[in-house]
């Protein structure tokens, strides 16, 4: 069982803020899904091949084509905010 010190820690690390309510919504619904994740693990997959892909068709590739791209300066004049000739981009992490 999930508690819900378990949803608000968890919302916390995402960056999400939830209300009570919702925090309690979502401990019953991750109880949901692990109970049913427990039966899972009872079906019996002895003597069953893995699968590693849903189809036996292979997908065609292409071939890499090298050819001219845009210049730096070009490409920099697109940037919101630029920095020592690159994209300068929002600060992600705390």
């Amino acid at each position: 069982m999930i508690s819900k010190d378990d949803i608000k820690n968890t919302a916390e690390l995402s960056k999400l803020g939830i209300t009570e309510e919702e925090a309690e919504d979502f401990m019953k619904d991750f109880s949901k899904i692990l109970d049913y994740v427990d039966q899972l693990k009872t079906v019996d997959t002895d003597g069953v091949e893995p699968t590693y892909h849903v189809s036996s068709k292979i997908q065609p590739l292409r071939e890499d084509i090298v050819k001219e791209s845009m210049s730096r300066e070009d490409v920099i004049q697109n940037a919101p905010e630029e920095q020592y000739g690159y994209f300068k981009l929002l600060r992600v992490m705390d």
